[in-house]
């Protein structure tokens, strides 16, 4: 498997439960100011990224819950390799709604919220 991301949870944002709820996660590597820190998940990068984007149909895994990357916006890749920055809405829609957006299949929001601890691995790879 190419490894196109791995990075480890550092953080849990206490407004990111209720963003699960919608399918959307924020990842936002160390160091995001306080008021984007509130909903986002933190984390610190130990392998990636890569210089190319995953393509359609790479697997998510963040801890034992997997998804499978169904779009990828124009800035989305661009995002995480300058600032660590991504969303990901698990909506399973072909085209993110937004440039800087990852979309994903749909995973169950209550095994994700779980899963997301301080430790815990986000891995992108195909």
């Amino acid at each position: 498997m190419t490894v196109h991301l791995r990075t480890v949870v550092t953080a849990v944002g206490p407004d990111v439960p209720d963003l699960l709820e919608g399918g959307v996660l924020i990842l936002f590597a160390d160091g995001a100011p306080p008021e984007l820190a509130e909903v986002s998940v933190l984390h610190r990068v130990s392998e990636g990224p890569s210089d190319t984007p995953p393509a359609i149909g790479a697997a998510i895994r963040i801890g034992p819950v997997a998804a499978t990357l169904t779009g990828l916006g124009d800035l989305a890749w661009a995002k995480v390799r300058d600032i660590g920055h991504v969303v990901i809405n698990f909506n399973g829609a072909s085209a993110p709604e937004r440039p800087g957006e990852i979309a994903a299949s749909e995973v169950d929001a209550a095994a994700l919220a779980a899963t997301l601890e301080s430790g815990a691995e986000i891995v992108i790879g195909s």
